[in-house]
């Protein structure tokens, strides 16, 4: 049963910003530039690509199609966002992007502890049998 609920609701999570991101790709290459830990070249490209590697990792956790591999993913996208924000905040930047631009959002340490629960229970569904 927890298996089951943390399927949906991490992967229903990833589907919901995936696609609010996808909405507005130029909105998400702003936020992704404001970062600054890419290279200009690679912002467009990790904009237009991130948003629909969550789409399909989410969606494919909650369909329960290829479980692991998709946990696998959202954990490594979990893990880097973790590195991403603690970045911002150590710079005092006021950048999340989290769920795209529709979602005013700034990055705080509650972004982290957010990132730290999807890590752990991402782990957790990857090492379900």
């Amino acid at each position: 049963m927890i298996r089951f609920v943390l399927r949906l609701l991490l992967g229903g999570l990833f589907v919901a910003a995936g696609a609010l991101k996808a909405l507005d790709p130029a909105a998400f290459a702003n936020d992704v530039a404001r970062y600054g830990l890419l290279p200009d070249a690679l912002v467009n490209i990790v904009a237009l690509a991130l948003p629909w590697i969550e789409l399909v990792a989410g969606g494919l956790l909650v369909m329960d199609v290829w479980r692991r591999e998709s946990a696998a993913v959202i954990a490594a996208l979990n893990a880097v966002f973790l590195v991403a924000v603690s970045v911002a905040l150590a710079r005092g930047l006021e950048v999340c992007g989290c769920f795209g631009a529709s979602v005013a959002r700034k990055a705080s340490g509650w972004t982290l502890v957010e990132d730290v629960v999807f890590l752990v229970s991402a782990i957790w569904l990857w090492r379900q049998r």
